[in-house]
């Protein structure tokens, strides 16, 4: 009996647990809604539902394991109710509930639905159970037939997604990126560029020489213009010795 009563509390904790998440869920996508619908993208509010999805199929799994006790077999009954503010209830339930009385334990230990679920229910129950069972296979097959459409018509606008994808890759390249950044260097810095004319050295040694013309044309005009020339070759005349370097003796 307490193996039992250990597993259920341990179920019960992780029940809870997994109902806390999709509030906390269905809390933010209720914020969302009511705040940022100026500027909230349908791609987000579909990654809202699929995680509502996700964590409803979880508690779904939880409660159809194996190791989870049969819950329909226990039986919730309120061992006293009071008129008096609740403290540690009021924390439990986050302020909904401050006080267990005779009107809010109709709605919170209900087995049934709503009377207001019941009612909307209850024409779509009548409706099904008038249905023969010729008519309802005939639904069936309608409404499978109507679904392997869409499946088809998904598939194949997938396989041209992957396809034009698998095109798109197999392009040969018509750019190279060494090229663009070769290219930009020497736009920009100007490398890689070479002179067309001489070298610097050759353009110094020609700037050297035309300054030496110049300065020889000036002192012709300056010789010139006192009457004599002034030879810009300077010269060493060595006086040649008297002896002969063959002289018999």
């Amino acid at each position: 009996m307490q193996k039992e009563e250990k597993q259920l509390e341990h179920t019960l904790e992780s029940l809870i647990q997994r109902v806390q998440d999709i509030k906390n869920s269905i809390a933010n996508l209720l914020v969302k809604l009511e705040n940022e619908y100026n500027i909230l993208q349908w791609p987000s509010v579909l990654d809202n539902f699929a995680l509502l999805s996700g964590q409803l199929n979880t508690l779904g799994k939880l409660l159809r394991n194996e190791k989870v006790p049969p819950l329909r077999n226990s039986i919730l009954l309120p061992i006293a109710l009071s008129g008096d503010r609740d403290p540690e209830l009021e924390k439990v339930t986050e302020r909904r509930v401050i006080a267990f009385n005779a009107d809010v334990v109709p709605h919170y230990l209900r087995t049934k639905p709503e009377p207001e679920v019941e009612e909307r229910l209850q024409p779509v129950l009548n409706r099904a159970s008038s249905l023969t069972p010729e008519a309802a296979q005939k639904q069936i097959n309608a409404m499978n037939k109507m679904t392997s459409n869409i499946v088809d018509i998904i598939k194949s606008h997938q396989e041209t997604m992957e396809k034009e994808a698998n095109q798109k890759s197999s392009l040969s390249q018509t750019s190279s990126q060494a090229d663009t950044n070769t290219l930009l260097s020497a736009v920009l810095t100007g490398k890689g560029f070479k002179s067309s004319g001489m070298r610097r050295t050759d353009m110094a040694q020609q700037q050297s020489n035309m300054q030496a013309q110049q300065q020889a044309a000036q002192q012709k005009q300056q010789g010139n213009a006192h009457g004599k020339v002034q030879s810009s070759i300077k010269t060493n005349i060595k006086q040649g010795s008297s002896t002969h370097p063959y002289q018999r003796n």
